[in-house]
């Protein structure tokens, strides 16, 4: 049994009564003989659940509540909000939810949405930030400008109401159009109403790369002038040219945290980030929302200048992907969709594009790669792979004690309709690579303290409420799975693959996984951070 804490492992029972750990340590007898469940672990590790601090299931959690590629590792809650929410609803967003989910759409907040889960039914818990994008679009739109003092208070009251509802605190993605668009200043603003109530900040940072340095100092002026915790998404040097930089940033982040600053980070254990092509077009020409940009592309003065800023620009105030990859050969295009669904030509090429690089497209098609991609833009909705990352420097996060785990993906399954569509392998392996892979194999933690930065470190970062750790009166969220064979079998070439060797999971002490199985149990809660009113 591991608790949750780090400390080593140790013999023990762990009962569970209702939703709640009942007792941790000896059970008698009698009590094992009359119980309704009893699961004999030996040689088996019992755990508390694992918690994914960076999940896009807002949508596959309505489609499949299963989640069964984070299920299947142990995954007993996700928290949201990179960047968007799913509340509170800018009327620029209705169109797209009401898209998916209908035009009775039955929840505007994000507590409604949250609440909206547990109550059709979920197999994990689901907490969430509000999203800095999803503020600034209810304010400024698709504009790059600031807000102005009236918009700002606005959204900063909208913001205190979601806070009061439950929401952990606010979390940004700087790297995307609009979220770009919004200066350190107004973070602060919005992270201070987030503080006093006691919520956190959440940030893929503006910088990755060439101005990592600078992304990593907005951060900590955000926590600092803000007056809340903060944590880094994803941790990674992006790009070849600026894996270097690894060793000075985690060294700083320490030393921020040696003189008692709250600053945390977590990190997936894949060399490939994720997101979409259009990602490579800089900010500046995306400002609109995303068929501005494709009407800007039938302009040929206008491409022509987003077509030479791809191929030049490095450390200009952008995330320069298509350079970082290494170019055209690094830009793996996963997930492919044709913008206008009655254009069958762009509907018959899509099918064709998922699986290969963006050099061997321009190869097949003749065109620059450059080039390519934007004729790709204008017809296509294509999320990719970019090869950025260092393995080297993913140990080198691993091997800090006080860096947690999180899939930066949605929660899916092997089967249809997700199984139709490529995704990153870290949706079903983030969990069982870092504990199996790293931690197990390559012995850059503990299984101890890997199990500890998947359950009490985020449990902890978030203030969750008794939940983390295998103790008496906290909730029954708890994993039992097999340590020498748990790990990872997706791959980029085959991502809807499960991961194996987890035997059972319980949500709030609900047996939701059984022998690797789905029980049809949907226990999931929606969780509140700590800030919440009474």
């Amino acid at each position: 049994m591991y608790d949750g804490t780090g400390s080593p492992g140790a013999v023990a029972d762990v009962a569970i009564a209702g939703d709640e750990i009942a007792h941790v340590g000896t059970v008698d007898a009698a009590d094992i003989a009359s119980a309704g469940t009893v699961i004999d672990a030996t040689g088996l590790a019992v755990a508390p659940g694992f918690i994914n601090v960076l999940s896009h299931s807002y949508v596959t959690l309505i489609q499949d509540p299963r989640s069964l590629s984070e299920l299947m590792q142990g995954v007993t809650t996700q928290l949201m909000g990179e960047g968007t929410s799913m509340g509170p609803i800018p009327e620029q967003s209705r169109a797209q939810l009401t898209g998916w989910f209908g035009d009775d759409l039955p929840w505007e907040s994000l507590r409604e949405y949250l609440v909206h889960l547990e109550q059709t039914g979920v197999s994990q818990n689901v907490a969430s930030l509000v999203g800095a994008t999803t503020l600034r679009i209810l304010g400024a739109g698709y504009d790059d400008r600031p807000m102005t003092p009236a918009e700002l208070d606005r959204v900063k009251g909208v913001l205190a109401e979601e806070m009061a509802d439950g929401a952990m605190g606010i979390g940004s993605a700087l790297i995307y159009p609009p979220g770009f668009y919004a200066s350190t200043e107004e973070l602060i603003e919005l992270a201070a109403v987030a503080g006093a109530h006691r919520g956190k900040y959440f940030s893929h940072l503006r910088s990755e790369g060439d101005q990592w340095e600078q992304g990593i100092d907005e951060l900590l002026r955000v926590s600092r002038e803000g007056q809340l915790p903060a944590e880094v998404w994803h941790i990674k040097a992006a790009g070849r040219h600026n894996w270097h930089k690894m060793d000075a940033t985690l060294d700083l982040l320490q030393r921020a945290r040696d003189a008692g600053e709250p600053i945390s980070a977590d990190c997936y254990p894949y060399t490939a980030g994720g997101t979409s092509l259009a990602a490579c077009v800089p900010p500046r020409y995306a400002t609109g929302g995303a068929e501005v940009l494709r009407r800007r592309l039938t302009d040929a003065s206008v491409r022509k200048e987003i077509a030479d800023a791809i191929a030049t620009e490095l450390d200009a105030g952008w995330e320069n992907l298509y350079l970082a990859s290494g170019g055209a050969e690094g830009v793996y295009l996963a997930a492919v969709r044709a913008i206008d669904r009655a254009d069958k030509a762009a509907i018959a090429e899509s099918k064709t594009l998922k699986g290969r690089t963006l050099a061997e497209y321009s190869s097949s098609v003749g065109r620059d790669p450059i080039d390519a991609a934007l004729d790709l833009l204008e017809r296509m909705e294509i999320g990719c792979m970019y090869f950025i990352i260092d393995e080297a420097n993913i140990a080198k996060a691993i091997s800090r004690p006080w860096i947690a785990v999180g899939s930066d993906s949605a929660s899916q399954a092997a089967e249809p309709p997700f199984s139709d569509t490529p995704t990153h392998p870290r949706a079903y392996g983030t969990f069982a690579r870092f504990l199996g892979h790293y931690c197990r194999d390559l012995g850059l933690a503990s299984l101890a303290e890997g199990i500890h930065r998947m359950s009490g470190l985020p449990a902890g970062t978030l203030e969750l409420d008794r939940r983390g750790q295998l103790r008496s009166g906290w909730f029954a969220d708890v994993v039992v799975f097999d340590p020498d064979d748990f790990v990872d079998t997706a791959t980029y070439e085959e991502p809807h693959r499960y991961a194996v060797g987890m035997r059972h999971v319980f949500v709030n002490g609900v047996h939701t996984l059984r022998d690797g199985a789905h029980t049809g149990s949907f226990a999931g809660r929606a969780l509140a951070g700590p800030g919440r009113r009474s």
